[in-house]
């Protein structure tokens, strides 16, 4: 019994990575540059990717305008895929692992809609509002959420299910606030919300990039920092308080991660859906489930599916563009049944 108690400790608490974890990071890593070089280059005015390689590395191609097109308009939208991607990844990540369910996912639980109601107040209501104050409303909105959610879940403790079930209770009512704000908002302020409800990285700049970046460089860390308690909470209450861990405590920094990840996401793309659930569910086939090779596997997938998804939009009807929003939902939506359908059986 000692030593099965010692080796639920290690396991828990250690920070062990996978030995596939380095490899399967580089070839994220790759695959992601290879994504950003054929988004960038795709457009009514093309690029090869050898001169969008030479440009993003310095090197003269001959052709000013390359250096235009690459850097003031296509370069800060991917760059912006690809941080949201990681952004609501993590965060689907983090609630998957803290309601010990595979099918939680921010959008899923109420957060995203928590996120879009102070968004889009900020956007209908204030429309002359900062840029920066975007990030800064969603995440309020999506925290209150979140405390609302904790708050109603907890019996002597918080229940991972009735987190679940109060935030799709919850996440209705935002929505029907936020399509009541659309109602009578004005209609080129109606126009703004709605595009940004579709998610989407369209028109994004540096300005966008440069918002985001703070929350990732503050937030990223943090959940590496807090993997190992996240692993100690995913074997239950009882076992972790039994290993030592301040479950509350830990329970809701990783909460706080997960909504300012979410948050800053949601408020720079929109209502992008469904990366949350699919990216972890993609890197524990991957790299197994223990988080310290979890959380960057699945961030670089969620940059990944978002560069992606944008990319579909823009080519499979060309001219016309489809918000990536609806296209990570078309795949996502689909995959969410058959989970649903694959734990049923269980």
């Amino acid at each position: 019994m000692n030593m099965d108690w010692l080796v639920i400790r290690s396991e828990a608490i250690s920070f062990r990575i996978d030995r596939r974890v380095p490899l399967i990071l580089l070839l994220l890593g790759l695959t992601i540059f290879v994504a950003v070089v054929m988004n960038v280059g795709k457009g009514e005015y093309p690029i090869s990717p050898l001169d969008i390689i030479k440009t993003l590395f310095g090197i003269d191609t001959g052709n000013p305008d390359h250096a235009f097109v690459i850097y003031n308009l296509r370069l800060p939208r991917t760059l912006v895929a690809v941080m949201v991607g990681m952004a609501l990844a993590i965060s689907g990540t983090i609630f998957q692992g803290l309601t010990r369910n595979p099918l939680a996912d921010p959008g899923i639980i109420g957060i995203n809609a928590g996120a879009s109601l102070a968004a889009v107040s900020v956007i209908v209501l204030f429309p002359s509002a900062p840029i920066y104050t975007l990030p800064l409303s969603a995440f309020a909105g999506a925290l209150l959420m979140a405390i609302l959610i904790y708050s109603l879940a907890w019996n002597r403790g918080s229940s991972p299910l009735l987190f679940i079930l109060m935030g799709v209770g919850l996440s209705a009512i935002a929505s029907a606030f936020t399509s009541l704000l659309i109602t009578f908002g004005e209609i080129y302020d109606v126009s703004n919300a709605l595009v940004w409800l579709a998610g989407s990285v369209y028109g994004r700049t540096w300005e966008q990039v440069f918002s985001l970046l703070p929350w990732l460089i503050v937030f990223i860390p943090m959940a590496l920092i807090l993997a190992r308690h996240l692993n100690a909470l995913n074997l239950g209450d009882d076992v972790a308080k039994g290993i030592g861990t301040r479950v509350e405590w830990q329970r809701g920094l990783l909460v706080l991660v997960g909504v300012a990840l979410a948050g800053a996401g949601v408020a720079t793309a929109g209502m992008i859906s469904f990366v949350g659930l699919i990216a972890p569910h993609l890197g524990r086939q991957l790299v197994g489930a223990t988080h310290e090779g979890l959380i960057p596997t699945s961030a670089l997938l969620g940059g990944m599916i978002v560069v992606l998804a944008d990319f579909l939009g823009r080519t499979l009807f060309a001219p016309i563009e489809i918000p990536c929003g609806v296209v990570t939902a078309a795949v996502g939506a689909p995959y969410f049944l058959y989970l649903l359908i694959r734990n049923r059986k269980k």
